[in-house]
């Protein structure tokens, strides 16, 4: 008896743990659609070092990036070709946002989010995660979120798991949906 009610103890202790690496707001993402993107940092590196810098790579499929502008942080992107160009008003656009960059200063003992825009493209295949690896750098060290798990392999199983949304498929074209004031203008542009 007592070593179950030792074990369940080790197990509350650890749980906050399982829940303390980079994450999304959102669990899921819609082929086609542009979509508000939050990443939560809940924590600095090792040694309650505070997190300097937020960096969030961009995987192919993903375009049409946004980052959103932080107060207090400074933003910055780095860009590159695209694995597919697209259409936007009228020209192809091979070149995007590869890496988003904000420095600044959280302290370890705060969370903080992190917010982009961004289209995920067919090319994500639906009923799948996508994975979009993030990176924070503190003053003497990182927590690389950019683990992805390999077939067969969960997730839990990663020391440093990369943050995962599932790709649901595209819309019906007939429907309105929450996203369509992201879409195209209709006064002919």
């Amino acid at each position: 008896m007592r070593s179950k009610i030792l074990a369940a103890v080790a197990a509350t202790l650890a749980a906050p743990a399982a829940f303390a690496h980079a994450t999304f707001e959102q669990r899921e993402v819609t082929q086609n659609a542009r979509e508000r993107m939050v990443v939560r940092i809940p924590h600095g590196c090792a040694g309650g070092q505070d997190t300097l810098r937020v960096r969030v790579a961009i995987p192919d499929g993903i375009n049409a990036v946004q980052p959103m502008v932080k107060v207090g942080w400074e933003l910055s992107v780095v860009t590159g070709p695209l694995a597919e160009p697209y259409h936007s008003h009228g020209a192809e656009i091979t070149e995007g946002v590869r890496e988003i960059i904000w420095q600044g200063n959280l302290p370890d003992a705060f969370y903080d989010e992190f917010v982009f825009r961004a289209r995920f493209t067919e090319a994500l295949p639906a009923g799948e995660l996508v994975h979009i690896p993030v990176v924070q750098e503190c003053a003497d060290g990182a927590a690389r979120w950019i683990e992805i798990p390999a077939e067969g392999q969960s997730a839990h199983d990663l020391p440093y798991p990369a943050p995962a949304v599932m790709v649901l498929p595209a819309a019906d074209h007939g429907h309105s949906h929450s996203h369509s004031h992201d879409h195209g203008h209709s006064h002919g542009d």
